[in-house]
C-alpha cells in the first residue's frame, strides 16, 4: 500500500510543480504595453504631452529611431510651449479615447532665429539625451512634463516613435504551487523508502551460515555420485535449525542484499530532482508569492509646507548642478582664450566687466588679470526663484575640493525661455558669515522688488548705505544698521585708501597731489531673494572711484609700481591727472522690517574695473 501513496505523492508533486512553472512560462502574460505615436506634418519638432506619458502607470521608455542625429529632452509642460512658441511642430496627445493622435501648431511669436533653433544645450531641459540612429530613454514623468523630440531644429524630426510601459505580471501561486510540489515529492520518496523497508522486514531474518556437517558414512561405490553433487550444488541445503537456504547465500560474503541496490539507484534519481526544485523555488521573484499589504509607516510631516497657488521652482538641484558645470566649463576655455565673447555667453552685469578688465590686463601682462575662480566641485546651497515667467533668477553656494578656494556665492539669471543662465554677481563668502534660513531648493522662494518696504531697509538702497560707512564712517547715518564684519570691510577699504596716500607722501608728492576718494552704487540692479524669516539676501556692487591730480601744473603723475595702471593705459604718466575705478560685489542679509538683528556681510569681491587718464 505504501508504494500505491507514493506513487499518488509523486504524481501529484509532477502536477503542482508543472502547474508553477507554467504559470512563469505558457501562462505568463506580456511584460510590457506599447503605443506608436503618429506624426502628421513634418515638422522640426515634436512634443510629446503629459496625458501621453502617463496613458499606463509605471515607468515610460521611450524610443526613437531614424537616421542621423536625435535628441529628446523633458521638462515642464509650460515651459516646453515656451521654448516652441516662436517655432512650428507637432503636439501628441491623446483624445477621448485615449489614442493617441498629431496636431500641427503654429508659431504664437515671430522667431528671432533665421534657421531654426537647436534645442541641445538649453538650461531649460530638467534632462536632455542625445544619440544616433535610434534612442531609448526611461523616464518617469509625473503631472505636467512633456517630452521633446527634434534632430538640430532645422531637418524634420523623426516619425518613428515609441512608448512602452511595463506590465505588472504577478503569478501569486507559483511559488507556493513549487514548494507544495517539492514536498509532495519529498512525501513520495519518504513512502517509497518505507515500502521498501517493510518489503524487506516481510522476507523474515537473514538466514545463517550452514551448520556442522553429518557424521560420514561408507561411500557406496554403486550408487552415482554426479547426480548427487549436482543435488548439493543447485538445491537447498538444510540447515541445522530447519530452515532452507541456497548454497553460496551467506550475510557474511562481504557484498551489498541485493534488495539495496535498486533502492540506491532510485535515491540518486530522487535527490536530484529534490534538488531541481529547491532551485525553482529559490528562483522565484516576489511576484511569484502572494503579497500581503503591511501597515505603512507614518510619514513625517514637512517642516516646510508650500502654499497651494505656490510656483514652480526656476530649477531643480541636479538641474542647477549640470548648469553649473557647464558654466563653470565656458568660463574656463574663456580665461584661458581671454575670450570676452565667450565670456559673455555665461557673464553679466558686474561679473563680465570684472572679467572683461582682467583679459585685458592679462593680454599685457601674462602675470595680471588673473580671473577668479568659479568652484564647482561641491553645491552647497540652491536657492531658486518660484516663477513661471521670465526672467528667472537662481541664488547658488558652491565649493571647491581646494580647501585653499574660498566658497563662491553668485546669482545666476535666465532673461527669457531661449537664453541660458548667467551670473550676473559673484562674491567670496566671508569665513565667519552665516547663511539665514533658506527655503528648500523643490519650494524655491521669491524674488524681492528692489523698493520693497518689508525689508530693514529696501535692496535698492543698500549699496549707497554701505558706501556712506565707508566715506563717511563713523559720521554716516547708516553705520549703526550694518554689522560688525560690514564696518570692518568698511574699515579694510578706507585702510587701502589711507595706504595709497601714504605712498604719494613717502615719493614726497604730498604737497603736488591731491586725492580724492569716492564710492557710490553700480549702474547694475540688486538682486534680492528672500529667506524664511521674512528678511533677503541682497545681492549689490558698488563702484569705487580714486581720483589723484597734480596741484601744480609742472607736476605730473608716474605710474611707477602701478603696473595695472600703465597695461589699461599704455602709458606711464599722466599730466592732468588718473582715475582709477574698483567694482565690488557684496550680498548682505538684511532682515525683516522691525526685527532687531543688523544688516549682516556675507560675500565681498573687489576688482579692479578701469584707469584713466584725465585730459
Amino acid at each position: 500500500m505504501r508504494f500505491v501513496w507514493a506513487v499518488v505523492a509523486f504524481i501529484l508533486a509532477a502536477v503542482l510543480i508543472g502547474a508553477g512553472v507554467a504559470q512563469r512560462t505558457v501562462f505568463m502574460g506580456p511584460s510590457e504595453v506599447q503605443m506608436e505615436l503618429p506624426t502628421g506634418e513634418s515638422k522640426p519638432y515634436v512634443l510629446i504631452s503629459s496625458d501621453v506619458l502617463r496613458a499606463h502607470p509605471g515607468q515610460q521608455t521611450l524610443m526613437v529611431r531614424g537616421e542621423g542625429d536625435l535628441f529628446v529632452a523633458y521638462g515642464r509642460t509650460a515651459d516646453m510651449k515656451a521654448w516652441l512658441s516662436d517655432a512650428e511642430y507637432e503636439s501628441i496627445t491623446l483624445n477621448k479615447k485615449g489614442e493617441p493622435r498629431a496636431k500641427a501648431v503654429d508659431a504664437e511669436v515671430e522667431s528671432t532665429s533665421e534657421t531654426g533653433r537647436n534645442p541641445a544645450g538649453s538650461d531649460l531641459w530638467l534632462d536632455s539625451f542625445s544619440d544616433k540612429d535610434a534612442l531609448i530613454a526611461d523616464l518617469q514623468l509625473p503631472e505636467g512634463m512633456s517630452v521633446l523630440v527634434s534632430r538640430d531644429g532645422v531637418e524634420d524630426a523623426p516619425s518613428d516613435i515609441l512608448v512602452t510601459w511595463p506590465l505588472k505580471t504577478t503569478t501569486p501561486w507559483a511559488g507556493p504551487l513549487i514548494v507544495l510540489g517539492g514536498l509532495m515529492l519529498l512525501i513520495g520518496l519518504v513512502l517509497y523508502v518505507l515500502g521498501i523497508r517493510h518489503q524487506r522486514r516481510g522476507r523474515g531474518p537473514r538466514r545463517k551460515g550452514p551448520g556442522p556437517l553429518p557424521p560420514t558414512e561408507p561411500i557406496d561405490l554403486a550408487v552415482d555420485a554426479v547426480p548427487e553433487r549436482e543435488s548439493i550444488a543447485t538445491g537447498p541445503v538444510q540447515t541445522e535449525d530447519g530452515s532452507r537456504e541456497a548454497e553460496g547465500d551467506s550475510a557474511d560474503d562481504g557484498r551489498a542484499p541485493r534488495t539495496a541496490q535498486p533502492l540506491l539507484r532510485r535515491l540518486a534519481v530522487a535527490i536530484p530532482a529534490i534538488g531541481l526544485t529547491a532551485v525553482l523555488a529559490t528562483g522565484c521573484t516576489a511576484d511569484s508569492w502572494p503579497q500581503f499589504d503591511a501597515s505603512s509607516s507614518p510619514t513625517p510631516t514637512p517642516t516646510v509646507v508650500a502654499p497651494d497657488n505656490q510656483k514652480p521652482p526656476a530649477v531643480t538641484e541636479a538641474q542647477a548642478s549640470r548648469i553649473l558645470k557647464d558654466i563653470a566649463k565656458t568660463v574656463t576655455e574663456a580665461d584661458e582664450a581671454r575670450d570676452v565673447e565667450l565670456a559673455t555667453t555665461r557673464l553679466d552685469g558686474a561679473v563680465l566687466q570684472a572679467r572683461a578688465t582682467d583679459y585685458a590686463l592679462g593680454a599685457k601682462n601674462a602675470k595680471l588679470g588673473i580671473p577668479a575662480p568659479l568652484p564647482a566641485d561641491k553645491v552647497e546651497v540652491v536657492l531658486p526663484q518660484a516663477a513661471d515667467a521670465w526672467p528667472r533668477t537662481v541664488l547658488m553656494l558652491t565649493k571647491a575640493n581646494d580647501e585653499k578656494v574660498p566658497p563662491v556665492i553668485f546669482t545666476m539669471t535666465q532673461a527669457d525661455p531661449w537664453s541660458n543662465y548667467r551670473i550676473g554677481t559673484m562674491s567670496d563668502m566671508q569665513a565667519s558669515a552665516q547663511l539665514p534660513k533658506l527655503a528648500p531648493a523643490w519650494l524655491g522662494t521669491t524674488l524681492v522688488p528692489p523698493d520693497s518696504t518689508f525689508l530693514m531697509m529696501p535692496p535698492n538702497e543698500v549699496a549707497a548705505a554701505f558706501s556712506s560707512v565707508v566715506d563717511e564712517g563713523a559720521k554716516s547715518p547708516h553705520l549703526g544698521e550694518f554689522d560688525e564684519a560690514s564696518q570692518k570691510q568698511a574699515e579694510a577699504i578706507v585702510a587701502s585708501r589711507a595706504a595709497l596716500v601714504k605712498g604719494i607722501a613717502d615719493k614726497g608728492a604730498a604737497k603736488t597731489t591731491k586725492v580724492a576718494f569716492d564710492m557710490t552704487p553700480s549702474t547694475f540692479a540688486p538682486v534680492s531673494l528672500a529667506t524664511l524669516d521674512s528678511g533677503a539676501i541682497v545681492s549689490v556692487s558698488v563702484v569705487d572711484t580714486q581720483t589723484v591730480t597734480p596741484t601744480t601744473p609742472d607736476a605730473v603723475i608716474k605710474f611707477d609700481g602701478n603696473p595695472e595702471a600703465e597695461a589699461l593705459t599704455g602709458a606711464k604718466e599722466a599730466k592732468k591727472g588718473v582715475r582709477t575705478t574698483y567694482g565690488m560685489q557684496l550680498f548682505f542679509a538684511v532682515p525683516a522690517q522691525g526685527a532687531s538683528a543688523q544688516i549682516q556681510l556675507l560675500a565681498f569681491h573687489q576688482n579692479i574695473l578701469k584707469v584713466e587718464i584725465i585730459k
